[in-house]
């Protein structure tokens, strides 16, 4: 079967396909060493409706649509269209039906234009000449068709991650997929990508398409699905009309208990441990990402940060981390001068640090679990005999870190890259706070993962904060930081633009801060929350 050529207007050859009114899938097992994935699954979504496909990281989801679009065969059970058996061998299949699938880490080559990755593998309407300006001009009708802006001839590595993902649907639409999977959409995007992105979802169900939403967030669930499927331990827990289910219904189905609300009494907080002046550093692009920042976190307290992506907290954590150099300013700890201290040196100086990209600066995806945990320990004499590693020391440690932070894992041997994004999250926390460090930066330490995982990472930072620890949050989730933080700092343009305590300020008076407006101008905008010392109320923020 050859791939559809695209439906439009452009002088190629079209084809009008028949839309895929109904997907089934029945009885669905999966299953790999040592782990069944998907056990008796059965899915079904209809053209214009959103299905969302809910569960914990590990829940099965990813695996059940992936066999929908042809990376994994079932081992068990059948898939229906229309009510006809198929069975498909690649990708190329499932596309070929009318199914198309937008990944949480986008398929796209980063130095080829828009146009030329929408074109790829697709044959050319003139052989053996490129008909690319009949692909542009396809894209941009279809950009502007499901209000997905983006330049055809503007190469993938110079957009942001909102605008790839635009690119990824837009593959999908060229090539007439009526069904639609999309794998975590939002795991990377800004709250107003997120908002765009559901325009445009919700503009393709008007047009008949067919969506399988599949996240762990409850309040995009809610927000985006028609009905809703929640998975756990690859196992349908049940099937319910969105808008006949609350929260916490979805939340105890997805992990089988009602979720904890912790609460954190108000304590003294004790001297500065980590002390930052005047700090300043370039960005990735040649310009000031930090323009001055001044701020301290004491002993027994989290110091949220706040602020729109790209607001300098990312070059911040950074900085902290040893990751990026500072241009000007100092980052003391303990009255230790790090500023300029290598990796090793902050470490032992009492920093930990949780990156905010964890596959990229936290861990090495094809290194196990075991080896993650020594990433940065391996050399120290605890470990060693001699010039030699004791391996059985190491693997006592590491499966004592793997029990106590309950990281679901085969197996130490695992490689890290085949855990949830929850379980990679605890693994990089085990081994940072084994350490009992004196000062934590925590940047984004809930994004992507689950609400199972948030909970016990929220649990945890609270258990730092009481034994001492200082902590810097560093958030782009604005209710995290709030129920966490006993006081705020926004950042805005490189610059920390105001600090309030904890119930000073309300979300509305903190987003005008975030988008730049000065303090006492947002603080007089509307009445201003209780400043009594309140008990933290510690909600799942997803």
């Amino acid at each position: 079967m050859a791939i559809p050529k695209p439906r439009n207007n452009s002088g190629a050859d079209a084809t009008a396909q028949r839309r895929i009114q109904r997907i089934e899938m029945c009885d669905i097992v999966k299953r790999f060493p040592g782990v069944l994935a998907n056990d008796r699954v059965c899915f079904d979504v209809k053209a214009g409706e959103v299905h969302a496909l809910l569960g914990e990281n590990g829940a099965g989801k990813s695996t059940l649509m992936r066999q929908l679009f042809g990376l994994y065969k079932p081992d068990e059970g059948e898939i229906l269209i229309d009510g006809q058996r198929v069975e498909f061998n690649s990708p190329a299949d499932a596309i070929r039906a009318g199914i198309g699938m937008i990944h949480q880490h986008f398929m796209l080559v980063p130095t080829l234009t828009v146009t030329q990755n929408v074109a790829l593998g697709l044959k050319s309407s003139r052989e053996p000449l490129t008909d690319l300006d009949v692909v542009a001009k396809r894209v941009r009708q279809l950009s502007e068709e499901y209000g997905l802006k983006v330049d055809p001839d503007a190469y993938i590595w110079q957009l942001s991650v909102g605008e790839q993902q635009r690119v990824e649907i837009l593959k999908a639409l060229y090539r007439n997929a009526s069904m639609i999977i999309l794998d975590e959409p939002t795991a990377v995007l800004t709250p107003q990508e997120v908002k765009d992105l559901f325009a445009t979802l919700r503009r393709m169900v008007q047009e008949g398409h067919g969506l399988v939403f599949i996240s762990h967030k409850l309040y995009e669930v809610l927000a985006i699905s028609d009905r809703v499927t929640v998975l756990r331990d690859g196992r349908v827990i049940g099937t319910r009309e969105t808008k006949d289910v609350t929260r916490d219904e979805l939340a105890r189905m997805m992990v089988g208990r009602e979720v904890k609300r912790l609460r954190a009494q108000p304590q003294q907080a004790g001297e500065p441990l980590l002390q930052i002046r005047a700090l300043r550093a370039m960005g990735d692009r040649g310009t000031e990402a930090l323009r001055g920042i001044d701020l301290e976190v004491r002993s027994g307290e989290i110091v949220g940060i706040a602020g729109v992506s790209g607001n300098g907290q990312r070059e911040l954590a950074e900085c902290l981390g040893g990751l990026r150099k500072a241009t000007a300013g100092t980052i003391l700890v303990a009255g230790k001068d790090l500023t300029h201290a290598s990796v090793q040196q902050r470490l032992q100086a009492g920093l930990a640090y949780i990156p905010e990209e964890r596959m990229r600066d936290g861990a090495i995806k094809e290194f196990s679990v075991l080896e993650n945990m020594f990433l940065l320990d391996h050399a120290s004499p605890k470990y060693t005999h001699g010039i030699f590693l004791d391996f059985r020391r190491m693997r006592e440690h590491a499966a004592a870190l793997v029990k106590e932070y309950t990281v679901k894992t085969p197996s130490l041997e695992t490689p890290i890259k085949n855990l949830s994004g929850g379980n990679i999250q605890k693994t990089i926390m085990a081994r940072e706070l084994s350490r009992e460090p004196r000062v934590l930066v925590a940047a984004q330490p809930s994004r992507g993962i689950d609400i199972g995982a948030t909970e016990y990472i929220h649990q945890r930072l609270l258990e730092q904060r009481a034994s001492g620890q200082a902590i810097l949050l560093i958030s782009e989730d604005l209710d995290e930081v709030q129920a966490l933080s006993d006081r705020i700092a926004v950042m805005y343009e490189g610059r920390i633009v105001g600090i309030v305590g904890r119930g000073q300020a309300t979300a509305e008076q903190l987003g005008l801060m975030m988008a730049g407006v000065p303090m006492e101008e947002a603080m007089g905008a509307a009445p201003t929350a209780p400043t009594a010392e309140q008990p933290i109320e510690v909600s799942s923020v997803v």
